[in-house]
């Protein structure tokens, strides 16, 4: 775990549950299509859902996507955005319906 803002497992979870600071998403790893993206970004798609990460050093989750090991993303409060990190942070989570 990283400052709360992600977290992950050896096993594989049955789902991802994605906190923002007003909602909170559960998106079943089995509805998970792709990602793609790199250190600033990545873009997660779900069958149902469409996830823009935004942060620095992202790129090192992207294996962790790819393993599905990945149970929880947390969008930070405003004042965490702005601090200094040497590991993958998050500034900002985007879920988007797929209609």
């Amino acid at each position: 775990m990283n400052d709360n803002y992600y977290e992950t497992m050896a096993g594989h979870p049955a789902g991802l549950k994605i906190k923002l600071i007003k909602r909170t998403y559960v998106l079943p790893w089995s509805q998970f299509l792709f990602a793609e993206g790199d250190a600033d970004e990545i873009r997660m798609t779900f069958s149902t859902h469409d996830v823009v990460i935004s942060g620095g050093k992202l790129d090192k989750l992207l294996s962790d996507i790819a393993a599905q090991r990945l149970t929880l993303l947390r969008e930070p409060v405003r004042a965490e955005s702005f601090a200094t990190f040497s590991e993958p942070h998050i500034t900002e989570i985007f879920v988007k319906k797929v209609e």
